[in-house]
């Protein structure tokens, strides 16, 4: 597959403006590996291969097993693999990656609340809608996995 343009390149100020937004995450506080976990699972659900390459490099970079990151896809079924505050971080990220299915239900959300404070709420809502935008960019435009050389 061909990249069909360079977004970063033709719209660098935009492309800043969300990596501000990727910097607010970051300092937000929220544990990086909490925010890395649930990146992964928004793009595995969204099929971005780009950004499940990048997601899953940084996290082995981080020192999570190999096994945690083989579990993510299942990790309702994975038992204590998860915490009770990452599977609340990842059933909420799944609910708003295909919030025209599920329309962020209730019960999704007080599990969010058990977990996180009002603040940890906004930050961990950007940063699944951040990375929404990132992978619709990478699929939108053919971006290649850094991993996968071209044929």
């Amino acid at each position: 597959m061909e990249q069909r343009l360079d977004h970063q390149a033709i719209a660098p100020e935009g492309m800043r403006s969300l990596g501000g937004v990727y910097m607010y995450v970051r300092k937000s506080g929220l544990p990086h590996e909490l925010v890395d976990l649930v990146y992964l699972r928004v793009s595995q659900i969204n099929g971005c291969a780009y950004c499940v390459s990048s997601h899953s490099r940084d996290l082995l970079k981080a020192g999570v097993p190999t096994g945690t990151l083989l579990m993510l896809t299942t990790w309702r079924e994975a038992g204590s693999v998860f915490s009770a505050r990452e599977r609340a971080a990842l059933q909420w990220a799944e609910s708003l990656t295909q919030v025209s299915q599920t329309h962020a239900p209730d019960a999704d959300y007080e599990a969010l609340c058990e977990q996180f404070t009002e603040r940890e709420r906004v930050d961990l809502t950007l940063a699944i809608g951040l990375i929404n935008a990132f992978n619709r960019l990478a699929i939108g435009f053919r971006k290649t996995p850094e991993a996968v050389s071209p044929a």
